[in-house]
């Protein structure tokens, strides 16, 4: 008598049953590829392709692809625009707006120090952004790469699994990708868990001073800063955006202002082998720890992002000062010479 089952079939009918539903799992049409992006920058190809294959909808309960505008212009932009105004304007379509200006720690005397993990998490749920999802950070075309990569920086020390930076919009829009305008569409506001910051990513005003204080002592640990500003301000020899903010530079800093980590035209970052030539050129020792500073901390990131995708140092040897030359330059006392100027 053939051996049977609890379910009373026999060896065969067990064998021919499962050999039909190996047949009919290979015979079930794919569910789409999803892959993480190959590198931290991002082609305009590359989150195109993406959004075709995991669009950012509120009713999927898969990982998405969120494009999110991170548009943001210095208080003394010559035209007086603003990040919400180019938003409304041009943008990839269903890309939320992330306001640099609002999303920041409010208690603090100085512009766009980072924000508590709870009002981080307010901001990511009012988005719409889930804590699976990609997030690929853009800036305006008009900029190409400026204040992108601080986003994308704020959202890695706060430990989101997946950002990315696109390099660039002005790419994606003379590529002719699509775009939409007008007042942008409600998201499904989420919960977005409370994270912890990464304190190690990040320096302060304490140790940027005691870097400089120790500038050319013997037996100092010979951390580098770099300064993203433009020449004439890390000079002295022009003005800060600010009023009544002094220009000039940290002892022993140096400065490599953050369009020189573009391409002139494209205004997108220049390739990984360009980017390391920048840095070696300013005598940048890739073996020593860096500290990136800026106005703000804002192009401090922009370095960070080069100095990143040209592998020089890494996520344990590089930090942006948060508070960068805007607090630097307020805190700072005179007798203590940390402000310097060239004839």
């Amino acid at each position: 008598m053939p051996h049977t089952s609890s379910s009373g079939m026999s060896q065969r009918q067990v064998a021919t049953a499962f050999h039909d539903l190996i047949l009919t799992f290979i015979a079930r049409p794919a569910t789409p590829y999803r892959r993480s992006f190959s590198s931290y920058l991002v082609t305009p190809t590359e989150l195109s392709e993406a959004l075709k294959k995991n669009p950012p909808s509120s009713i999927s309960p898969e990982p998405r692809v969120i494009p999110l505008c991170a548009s943001w212009f210095l208080p003394n932009d010559p035209n007086g625009r603003k990040g919400i105004d180019v938003f409304r304007e041009l943008r990839i379509p269903k890309a939320r707006f992330f306001d640099l200006d609002a999303v920041i720690d409010k208690h603090s005397p100085y512009p766009h120090m980072l924000p508590s993990s709870k009002t981080f998490a307010e901001a990511m749920s009012n988005l719409g952004i889930r804590r699976d999802d990609t997030v690929v950070v853009y800036d305006s075309k008009e900029l190409g790469i400026f204040s992108a990569p601080r986003v994308g920086w704020t959202l890695k020390v706060f430990g989101h699994p997946k950002v990315h930076v696109l390099n660039n919009f002005k790419l994606w829009v003379d590529q002719g990708l699509p775009t939409e305008t007008g007042n942008f569409f409600t998201v499904e506001c989420g919960t977005y868990p409370i994270p912890e910051l990464d304190e190690a990513k990040v320096a302060d005003f304490e140790e940027v001073r005691e870097v400089a204080l120790d500038h050319n002592k013997e037996g100092s640990e010979g951390v580098q800063i770099l300064d993203a500003r433009s020449n004439g301000r890390w000079t002295g020899k022009a003005p800060e955006p600010r009023p009544g903010l002094s220009s000039g530079h940290m002892p022993g800093s140096i400065n490599i202002p953050f369009d020189a980590v573009l391409d002139p035209e494209t205004k997108a970052f220049l390739p990984a082998e360009k980017l390391r030539e920048v840095f070696l050129s300013k005598g940048l020792d890739p073996s020593r720890p860096i500290i990136s500073s800026c106005g703000t901390g804002v192009t401090a990131c922009v370095l960070e992002t080069a100095l990143n995708e040209a592998q020089i140092g890494t996520p344990e040897t590089r930090k942006v000062y948060d508070g960068s030359w805007t607090e630097w330059a307020q805190r700072v006392k005179p007798s203590d010479s940390l402000i310097r100027a060239e004839e």
